[in-house]
């Protein structure tokens, strides 16, 4: 009797909220299209396709015949179209009403789109957590996909993962599939012929097993080279296709639906928490990802059985590696408790859209690509937030607030000041610094810029630059054309199949390793710096200079009120003792907030203080690349918002955005220095390792010489101005539409 194995192939295409409309184009071009092409030409083959939700919204504004080819797919019996969140969230860092919420909604929005309600959940980068099973049974599904890595968590021995097992969780069923590793490492990096004998390997006589190949569809032609060895002179799906063809006596290919339809579980499993094997490496800090990645390197070269259980980290951990994934992620979940309490109606519904777009998972962890670097698509993840929890605060009438409270869930308060026009947060523990500054009608978070860090990768950086004539390479897409990150993928010349794409190294530029630069605090506004006398412009912009104090020391409330706080730090400039007392202002209106920030220092010692005092401020204005609507205004002069300066007795000076429609005009008392210089990180990506830009710092300082019971006083004000009220906006366009502006399901 002949041996017969099944294949599940699934197919995840996935472009994140925020992404540039030109990569969403590009991607289809050499990706979604022609895979689409290929399985037309095949009409025998069955697979499933994933697509989340702000692709399909693209491909129904922009490719509608895409949409209309793949419902002819489904309504053929060929194609299967599998469902998920709506905006790609990691379901597990979600209350339970977002979960399902968001699974419902993509559920019709594929069933409005293709005529079937799906029974299978794309889980956003296999993030898997016990509790999963009741989020999507409560949500009308019956199975999702993990990988291999979460059933040998679960002591699944290898030789048994040919086939799906089922779950439970508080009474839910759920059956899961895990995408076999030899098959996802195979297809499509290795030869065609070497896929189908590894499929007929693990074949048998009953044909009980099914190989489940789900990977992302963005690495058959987006991944860099990856479009000539798939397309074009290696034609590799087209020669994979017709060998799936010409084995069918044997090889069956199926959807997955196709299959649990007449084939029972293997049996049960219950799975711990995790990911695929290469997110537990990047959830840990750097020191012990680098020891962890050399561990399980080691143990996979020799052999060592131990390799099965090695797992790296927690995918929660990004919120302790990251503190701006923390924070972005608490504002999340204030937002989504406030959105909750908004009375049934148009409110409710535009803002639970702004807010599921808020929870696009792609700025809530960083691995082999950008996540949280990638500076546009943060801008664009707390644009939706602030959003939504601006139509809460306008529902609930709560737009001017003053809290102390545990913002960031450490057991420690923080302080909010609000107002129709701006939301401000404060961290009490680290300088009194502003961690936000949230400006409503634009839906801009001005204070959102990343803290400069180490990465495990920068190593691999060193190494590489340290080598005589390291090359160079610019080839390749931007990053955010792909998130998910536990694939193969590289280099191909000629046709001959990539390389992997974590053991490759490019670089964008040369003398990277020379430009990484680490803050020795979180990258908060309104913080004192104090710095020698002797500190220049370009010691601070290299890399913030030496401080004589310390610009996180605590701050204790002295007093709260609607729209003041007044803090005050008992610490020490140059070895002497001070008291900093800070008075926070907000002001303004909607389209005219302002915030005014007054400090005094105190010279409680008995030694001359002689210091160049500085209030800094960290701001982003979306100016990377030379951004020509960004912009800063010093002495009449324009300049590009990366770019850097410095000038002397400045009592007013400006920035802004022209796209963003918004201005902030800076007035110093007394008069000031002023130094300005670009934020900017070295990440890396698929597309290698480059410069990101994210945000800008500026200083207004004053050299200051302070006798022993002396008082020192500066004040700083910022006042936006904003051309356009986006909710106004909304609420018009809502006035003359069915549904929410942009909802998927519209």
């Amino acid at each position: 009797m002949t041996s017969r194995i099944s294949l599940a192939l699934v197919l995840h295409n996935h472009q994140p909220v925020g992404n540039f409309g030109w990569v969403f184009g590009e991607v289809y071009d050499k990706a979604y299209e022609p895979m689409v092409a290929a399985i037309e030409r095949h009409p025998g083959l069955h697979l499933g396709l994933h697509y989340t939700g702000p692709l399909l919204e693209w491909l129904r504004a922009e490719r509608p015949e895409f949409i209309a080819r793949l419902r002819a797919l489904v309504d053929g019996g060929q194609v299967e179209i599998l469902g998920g969140g709506l905006y790609e969230p990691v379901l597990a860092s979600l209350p339970e009403r977002d979960r399902i919420g968001q699974l419902e909604r993509m559920a019709g929005v594929v069933e409005a789109a293709f005529g079937r309600r799906p029974t299978g959940a794309w889980l956003a980068e296999r993030v898997w957590e016990p509790d999963i099973p009741t989020s999507l049974g409560a949500a009308g599904y019956q199975y999702t996909i993990l990988d291999d890595a979460h059933f040998r968590a679960a002591a699944i021995a290898e030789d048994a993962m040919w086939g799906p097992y089922s779950t439970d969780d508080q009474g839910r069923l759920l059956t899961v599939f895990g995408t076999e590793q030899g098959l996802r490492y195979r297809i499509p990096f290795q030869p065609v012929g070497e896929v189908i004998d590894y499929l007929h390997a693990h074949a048998t006589e009953a044909g009980e097993r099914v190989g489940m190949m789900g990977d992302d569809g963005e690495k058959f032609g987006a991944w860099p080279t990856t479009w000539e060895h798939c397309w074009g002179k290696g034609r590799w799906v087209e020669d994979f296709f017709e060998a799936l063809e010409a084995n069918a006596e044997w090889l069956t290919t199926v959807r997955p639906s196709e299959w649990l339809a007449s084939n029972p579980p293997v049996g049960r499993v219950y799975v711990p928490t995790g990911s695929y094997a290469e997110m537990g490496e990047w959830a840990l800090p750097p020191d012990e990802s680098r020891a962890f990645a050399a561990a399980l390197h080691h143990a996979r070269e020799v052999g060592a059985p131990e390799a099965r259980w090695l797992r790296g980290g927690f995918w929660r951990n990004f919120q302790v590696k990251y503190r701006e994934i923390n924070d972005l992620h608490k504002q999340m979940l204030r937002t989504s408790a406030k959105v909750a309490a908004i009375p049934a109606g148009d409110a409710l519904d535009l803002a639970l859209d702004h807010l599921y777009r808020g929870q696009s998972n792609d700025c809530y962890w960083h691995g082999l690509f950008g996540g949280i670097y990638i500076a546009h698509m943060r801008a664009a993840t707390l644009e939706h937030l602030i959003a939504a929890e601006d139509l809460a605060d306008a529902a609930l009438g709560s737009l001017d607030a003053a809290e102390r409270a545990d913002l960031d869930l450490d057991g420690r308060d923080e302080i909010r000041l609000a107002t129709e026009g701006q939301v401000v947060t404060v961290e009490l523990d680290e300088g009194a610094g502003i961690g936000s500054w949230d400006l409503r009608a634009a839906r801009h978070a001005a204070n959102a810029v990343l803290r400069r860090r180490p990465e495990a990768y920068h190593e691999t950086l060193r190494a590489h630059e340290a080598q005589p004539e390291a090359p160079a390479a610019t080839n390749g897409v931007t990053p955010g054309d792909a998130t998910d990150g536990d694939t193969t993928d590289g280099d191909a010349a000629d046709g001959d199949a990539p390389a992997s794409i974590h053991d490759i190294v490019k670089v964008k530029e040369a003398g990277l390793a020379a430009r990484l630069r680490y803050d020795a605090y979180e990258r908060r506004s309104g913080l004192l710096r104090a710095l020698p006398l002797e500190a220049t412009a370009e010691d601070w912009g290299g890399g913030g200079g030496a401080d004589l104090g310390d610009p996180a020391a605590p701050a204790t409330v002295r007093s709260l009120s609607a729209r003041r706080l007044v803090t005050a730090s008992e610490t020490s400039i140059a070895g002497q003792p001070v008291r900093i007392v800070r008075e926070l202002l907000l002001g303004g209106g909607r389209l005219d907030p302002s915030l005014a920030l007054g400090v005094s220092v105190e010279h409680l010692g008995d030694a001359p203080i002689r210091a160049r005092l500085g209030i800094e401020w960290t701001v982003t204005m979306l100016g990377g690349g030379g951004n020509p609507s960004a912009w800063w205004d010093v002495d009449g002069r324009r300049d590009r918002h990366d770019g850097s300066g410095a000038a002397t007795d400045q009592s007013h000076l400006e920035q802004g955005n022209d796209w963003l429609g918004v201005t902030v005009a800076t007035s110093a008392e007394p008069a000031a220095d002023a130094w300005w210089a670009p934020i900017e990180t070295v990440s890396n990506s698929e597309d290698g390792f480059e410069r990101v830009y994210q945000g800008s710092a500026l200083l207004v300082s004053w050299p200051v010489e302070l006798e022993p019971g002396a008082t020192w006083s500066a004040r700083l004000e910022h006042r936006a101005e904003v051309a356009r009220d986006r909710a106004a906006e909304e609420r018009g366009a809502l006035a003359g539409s069915a549904g929410p502006r942009g909802s998927a399901g519209s």
